[in-house]
């Protein structure tokens, strides 16, 4: 895939050239209060809240492509399709 592309950008109302990303998942924060209390559930007897996965069906994941601006700076997001691999730049 290349590294730039022209697209709209819904800031500036117009096609422009745009590079292009891929998207990066940050780190998870434990004391997030979504995690605390996953983490309250697993603890203890009574197992699991949600079943641990074995193993996962899908051999592919979809990877998310982001897009920023190079006229704003702004950033929009695009869920691509499902590759093992993805290469930017020539």
């Amino acid at each position: 895939m290349e590294k730039e592309m022209r697209k709209f950008c819904p800031k500036c109302k117009s096609h422009t050239v745009q590079a292009v990303s891929i998207y990066k998942k940050g780190k998870d924060r434990k004391t997030a209060l979504g995690s605390r209390r996953h983490a309250e559930d697993k603890k203890g007897y009574g197992g699991q809240k949600f079943p641990e996965l074995k193993r996962t069906a899908k051999t592919t994941k979809k990877i998310t492509l982001r897009y920023t601006c190079r006229t704003c700076q702004r950033k929009s997001m695009k869920e691509g399709m499902r590759m093992r691999k993805l290469e930017i730049g020539a």
